[in-house]
């Protein structure tokens, strides 16, 4: 097929593509080979579209016809692939990346990851201890092998692989490296993100959400001012203000009067509710004036302030 009608029929799929979804992740296909990248595909069908091809053939379409996908354009270089979704988009990520293979060392390789060999045994022959002593690392002959003395850190994490470190994992059967997809950025209808926004879910959000409001909440009643937060606390102190003025005194109102009918007619039916409602004792008499200090710490962080202030 000529080269142009396959530029075609690539620019035709691309169209299709995003004329159906609006959700897009971006993956970093370095170091992945055709049997990986296959795998990959059958891993994630029924739940998104990986297209790989030429940078240049993706930006002229979507400059020419799509410029809502325009803020991809940053991230379209190297070898990356689009990979096209409607389902959840953080299951399909965990799916993406769960897909690696080990794979050797290669000279001139930047490292993905820090290499240390583990002291033992090696199952190299006699003859291989020169090439250890050249890459300084303490051996010696154990039962007809070498054997290393100590672990030994070969490879940090981002620098570039050596041939001699390189030569000895492969002389040690050692594949330290692992490849895949990475997800390097997040589509979402037209809103870029970090993959990491993924980790959101509404249990994160709601803690963090309640975190804000108890701090609003506090600062709020430490300064006297209003807000949100801070009014279903401002309502409970006044509310108990108010208790206690109509409790010492001959005012009534609604909300009172239950509470001074039990003073008045049944004083250990109040005392048997109070008791209902305090927390447990502490097992030992030690711990038990801890608790009801940080009890009483706790009610006052709630409310702002004590029943009568």
């Amino acid at each position: 097929m000529p080269s142009k009608e396959r530029k075609g029929e690539y620019c035709d799929k691309l169209r299709a593509l995003f004329n159906k979804y609006n959700k897009i992740i971006v993956v970093g296909a370095d170091n992945v080979g055709s049997s990986h990248m296959q795998s990959i595909r059958q891993s994630i069908r029924g739940k998104g579209v990986l297209l790989m091809g030429k940078n240049t053939m993706v930006r002229r379409v979507i400059r020419t016809e799509y410029e809502q996908f325009a803020p991809l354009l940053p991230y379209l270089e190297g070898n990356v692939g689009l990979l096209f979704s409607d389902s959840d988009l953080s299951e399909l990520r965990d799916n993406v990346l769960s897909h690696k293979v080990g794979a050797p060392a290669k000279a001139g390789a930047i490292a993905p990851c820090s290499v240390t060999i583990p002291a033992g045994d090696t199952g190299l022959e006699p003859t291989q201890t020169a090439f250890l002593q050249a890459l300084n690392i303490a051996s010696r002959i154990n039962k007809g092998q070498i054997m290393i003395l100590n672990d030994v850190k070969l490879i940090e994490e981002g620098e570039k692989v050596g041939a001699s470190q390189a030569t000895l994992l492969q002389k040690l059967k050692i594949n330290p490296f692992s490849y895949g997809l990475t997800v390097q950025i997040i589509f979402d209808d037209g809103s870029i993100y970090a993959p990491s926004v993924l980790d959101l879910n509404f249990d994160v959000l709601s803690k963090k959400l309640n975190f804000a409001a108890t701090r609003i909440a506090c600062v709020s009643l430490a300064i006297g001012y209003p807000t949100l937060p801070s009014i279903p606390h401002s309502l409970a102190r006044g509310f108990k203000n108010l208790l206690a003025v109509a409790v010492s005194t001959d005012i009534d109102f609604e909300r009172a009067n239950e509470i001074k009918e039990l003073l008045n007619m049944d004083p250990e039916a109040l005392a048997a509710m109070v008791a209902a409602s305090a927390p447990a004792a502490t097992e030992s008499k030690e711990e038990a004036p801890a608790a009801a200090e940080e009890e009483e710490e706790e009610s006052d962080e709630d409310m702002g302030f004590g029943l009568f202030d």
